[in-house]
């Protein structure tokens, strides 16, 4: 059979055509939500999961897009985010490990007051606990992608604090229970608050302060609702822990190629980078406090004993408290210290 020149174009149009459908279906074989409660151009999202989610998708050649949802608009609230990774509503979370107080007991080693020397050592001890005792126990239901910390928490206040006796009578937003227990002792009144929350509650008097790190004050205009701020030298005074969480069934139902693409951007690697990257942003967000003139006190010396001293009976509690459940905190504490004087050494 002759096939004219025309018929022959027209044949070769048609293939290719397919060929450029087919190619475009290969090319995005996957989709995958990531929900986190931040707005989209604050440091984490900005920083932290974009990178993470830019890296992913071209290392897998755009076989692997993620769209992303910050500030929880695919519904539901910050404390919701952890059970939506579990039950699919999405993908992938970013969350604070502490908005469901209670409910993975050892990463609070991590949040217990004075315990942090720097974010990047704390997150790869927190990796590699995760992996060694709470992989298959606590987070048994989900894969984790990622555990890091924040740089040093602090104090936000519309008065100045300089010793604990100061917090007496304040209403301060505090991000997990072990937070929540730090302030209670001061003779602050705890108030359970996700961070989003934190601006309009400054702002009606809901709450007179926050404890969160420098870096999200930022996105917050934390430094134009309150005028005063109380750091701590050496140790951080507290941090919350935070995961990277993707749905189980979804991870284990990528091909084989794809599940690597995902592991070799995650893990303890990933965990320092994201540590280390919000610790980094404190400085930018502690210069818009200096520039508007906000009074920073700095904690120092021999004054840092009165925190501490409050701070010590916390730890025989919450290892008491771990003991009812079949933890040794004691040797999470020892394990933990160890893991970061190995890194910072």
């Amino acid at each position: 059979m002759t096939v004219s020149r025309k018929s022959f174009l027209n044949l070769m149009g048609a293939a290719a055509l397919a060929m450029g459908f087919g190619g475009a279906a290969q090319a995005q074989e996957v989709t995958l939500s990531l929900h986190q409660f931040l707005p989209a151009q604050a440091n984490v999202p900005k920083l932290v999961l974009d990178v993470w989610a830019d890296n992913v998708e071209e290392a897998s050649g755009g076989r692997i897009k993620i769209d992303r949802y910050p500030s929880m608009q695919l519904g539901g609230s910050p404390p919701e985010l952890m059970d939506q990774a579990i039950d699919g509503v999405a993908d992938i979370v970013w969350t604070v490990v502490g908005y469901t107080p209670g409910r993975y007991p050892s990463t609070e080693v991590f949040e217990l007051p004075f315990m942090m020397t720097n974010a990047r050592a704390m997150s790869s001890a927190y990796w590699q606990m995760f992996e060694t005792h709470m992989k298959e126990t606590e987070f048994k239901d989900v894969h984790i992608l990622g555990t890091w910390v924040h740089g040093p928490g602090m104090i936000h206040v519309n008065k100045e604090v300089k010793t604990p006796a100061d917090m007496e009578g304040l209403k301060i937003r505090g991000g997990s229970r072990t937070v929540n227990n730090l302030l209670e002792k001061m003779g602050a009144t705890p108030v359970g608050m996700p961070v989003p929350a934190v601006p309009e509650g400054l702002s009606k008097g809901v709450i007179d302060g926050t404890t969160i790190p420098w870096e999200v004050t930022g996105a917050l205009k934390v430094s134009e609702l309150v005028e005063n701020h109380t750091e701590f030298d050496g140790n951080a005074l507290y941090v919350l822990t935070f995961v990277l969480a993707m749905n189980k069934d979804r991870y284990e139902s990528l091909p084989a190629d794809l599940q690597k693409v995902i592991d070799d951007n995650s893990g303890l690697e990933f965990s320092i980078f994201a540590g280390g990257t919000q610790a980094d942003a404190d400085g930018p967000s502690r210069q818009i406090a200096v520039d508007r003139g906000n009074n920073i006190v700095t904690v120092s010396g021999a004054d840092l004993d009165a925190w501490i001293a409050v701070a010590v009976p916390i730890y025989a509690e919450w290892i008491a408290d771990m003991e009812t459940k079949g933890i040794d905190g004691q040797a999470l504490i020892d394990e933990a210290r160890a893991l970061m004087d190995a890194y910072d050494g």
